[in-house]
């Protein structure tokens, strides 16, 4: 015979009698004397009030991370059916990474097709008509065949 499963109210109520509501964040006896400010042990991304230049410039380099790995090496290529403007980058002869926004899965002529035909556009593997246009950005120079940026967890700033 299996246990039976408490409530999730009764749970979080026994948790909360266990463990307290965990209110008591000011309280830190590791604190060095004379230093005040927000905790931030547990936090992802500290916040730095009292430095305002060090939050800058690790805002700066969140975001410069961020841009590049989100783009590195991606190129604007525009459909030559529907002029849905997709990134692209070519890691070789089988590999594409094509970046969707949802301006270019709205624009898509073919994606709009399927949906109107009833069928799940996220299930196709891509647009034929934008695999053309891809091989013709190639073709053109406007496309690396393969990619020749660096990966992005390179350590470049």
């Amino acid at each position: 015979m299996a246990p039976e499963v408490p409530e999730v109210e009764d749970l979080a109520r026994s948790m909360l009698m266990l463990y307290g509501p965990h209110d008591d964040h000011d309280d830190h006896v590791d604190e060095p004397a004379g230093e005040s400010g927000p905790d931030t042990r547990y936090a992802r991304q500290p916040l730095f009030p009292v430095d305002p230049d060090r939050y800058e410039a690790i805002r700066a380099a969140t975001e410069r991370d961020s841009d590049r790995y989100l783009h590195s090496g991606l190129v604007p290529v525009e459909c030559r059916h529907c002029r849905a403007t997709v990134e692209v980058k070519k890691l070789g002869p089988g590999y594409t990474s094509v970046q969707w926004n949802s301006a270019a899965v709205s624009q898509c002529a073919y994606f709009h097709a399927e949906r109107e035909a009833g069928h799940d556009s996220s299930r196709n593997r891509g647009c034929p008509n934008l695999g053309k246009s891809i091989r013709h950005a190639i073709a053109e120079g406007s496309l690396e065949e393969t990619s020749s940026a660096p990966p992005p967890g390179d350590g470049i700033d």
